[in-house]
């Protein structure tokens, strides 16, 4: 594997030196097929995803491959503008003729890590970026979706050199011969503890990162919300792809005024969504693998469970859950990724405030509340990656607004445009005519200081 890995890598060098990533025309027509490679490989990813996942059909497109179709399409039909060299404004007393612009320039060689949770949305969507940039891409998909690596490895091999697009599989032993080479960008969407392994090793090269990571992400539903939207957001959000979702709600906490009530409605909620017994909905997907499903159920152990808590262990199965909770129950010392919520509840808002503020930056913020200055309010004094008022999750759905974490939750933006600058170098470059060259700058610099902070001001 690690020769086969530096063969790619030296391919991919020579490739990219040919400069043909670098023509706008050449990027499009790539964009292009892979759109043909996704819609003629789509239902082979469906299938893959129900046995990895059991995803539905339905989620299985509005999360995964519905949401990079369309990404796709706004690349090919933004990128000619997006790739377009800045003209920016030059101080022409100083820089007397000269003119000024940022070239968008693509880095080289990306490596692109996704993980499992949705292992074709969350590999293919930067590789869109990565191509429209101009990079050439090595990719690699988790070894926890056997099946969809499967489909994604045999599309990317089909349709693409690999001296230009290649994909590996693999574990923890792929990973780090991936690591230890010498890439230009390094692209990973993970946890934070793997997230700090990728810059250590990207720290050696001196190679730029983008981390995707998550943390606990913070729901809050205030007396004065609307509880039945608040329970139907909440419920979906939570519950999407079985709580394996990095934005998702990770703990709930709703004022005590609103508490009972809001639960009885979450309960008749899970029930519309999921029926008596989810374990038999087609809707309700399951856990990756049988020790995280171990993992979520350790958490069920004792817990003050308000509905739910039925775990099959064979079947990778958890059941939608809330509990009652403490901050520090064992459930709330690390991120859940899975269809367990837990429930506080709150008298003061400012409680909740310092809560969040005293624990790592979260990916997403979550506030329900019908009040304009309270909504101000509590966007002011914390912070996050992204979030929604009156709303879980959809806010990674408008390819016009950047997607990333902050602090612990990661670095750098992604989606539509965003996705294209961050696989760009952004180059300046000022040219300068010939024909006039003030002395001014030159030494002996006697009796001119004063006419330099003249002009320079």
């Amino acid at each position: 594997m690690e020769e086969q890995i530096k063969e790619v890598v030296e391919k991919q060098r020579a490739f990219f030196f040919t400069h043909q990533t670098k023509s706008i025309d050449f990027r499009i027509e790539q964009l292009k097929i892979l759109k043909k490679a996704i819609l003629a490989y789509e239902d082979r990813l469906y299938e893959a995803l129900w046995e990895d996942l059991h995803k539905s059909k339905f989620e299985a497109y509005a999360t995964e491959i519905g949401l990079v179709l369309s990404e796709i399409g706004l690349h090919i039909r933004h990128l000619r503008h997006w790739a377009k060299p800045e003209k920016v404004p030059t101080n022409q007393m100083v820089h007397f003729w000269s003119v000024s612009r940022v070239l968008k320039e693509p880095f080289g060689r990306v490596l692109i890590i996704a993980p499992w949770n949705y292992p074709f949305q969350l590999l293919i969507n930067p590789l869109i970026g990565a191509i429209s940039a101009g990079n050439c891409v090595t990719l690699k998909a988790s070894e926890y979706t056997p099946n969809t690596s499967q489909v994604m490895g045999d599309m990317i091999r089909e349709y693409f050199s690999p001296d230009y697009i290649a994909l590996f599989g693999g574990g923890r032993q792929s990973n780090q011969a991936l690591l230890a080479q010498p890439w230009d960008y390094i692209f990973f969407t993970g946890s934070p503890v793997i997230g700090k392994i990728v810059m250590e090793a990207a720290a050696k090269n001196l190679t730029p990162v983008s981390l995707e990571l998550g943390g606990k992400s913070p729901c809050i539903v205030d007396k004065d919300a609307n509880l039945n939207v608040a329970a139907s957001r909440i419920v979906w959000g939570k519950f999407l792809n079985a709580g394996q979702t990095c934005i998702a709600p990770d703990y709930l906490f709703v004022h005590k005024e609103v508490e009972t009530e809001l639960m009885e409605l979450m309960k008749i909620k899970i029930r519309e969504y999921f029926g008596d017994n989810p374990e038999s909905s087609n809707d309700f997907p399951r856990i990756a693998t049988r020790p995280k499903t171990e993992r979520l159920a350790g958490f069920l152990k004792g817990a003050d469970i308000i509905t739910g808590g039925e775990t099959n262990l064979d079947a990778r199965y958890v059941a939608p859950t809330l509990i009652k909770a403490d901050p520090k129950d064992p459930v709330m010392q690390e991120e859940i990724f899975g269809p367990i919520l837990p429930v506080m509840g709150f008298q003061d808002i400012d409680e909740v405030i310092r809560y969040v503020n005293t624990h790592p930056k979260p990916l997403a913020f979550y506030y329900f509340s019908s009040a304009k200055e309270k909504q101000k309010e509590i966007l002011l004094k914390t912070s996050s990656g992204g979030g929604c008022i009156n709303e879980t999750i959809m806010h990674i759905a408008n390819d016009r607004m950047p997607f990333g974490g902050v602090g612990n939750s990661g670095m750098g933006r992604y989606h539509g445009k965003y996705s294209f600058e961050a696989f760009s170098h952004r180059r300046s470059i000022m040219k300068k005519a010939n024909f006039i060259d003030i002395p001014l700058r030159y030494p002996p610099y006697r009796n001119k200081w004063k006419l330099i902070k003249m002009v320079m001001r």
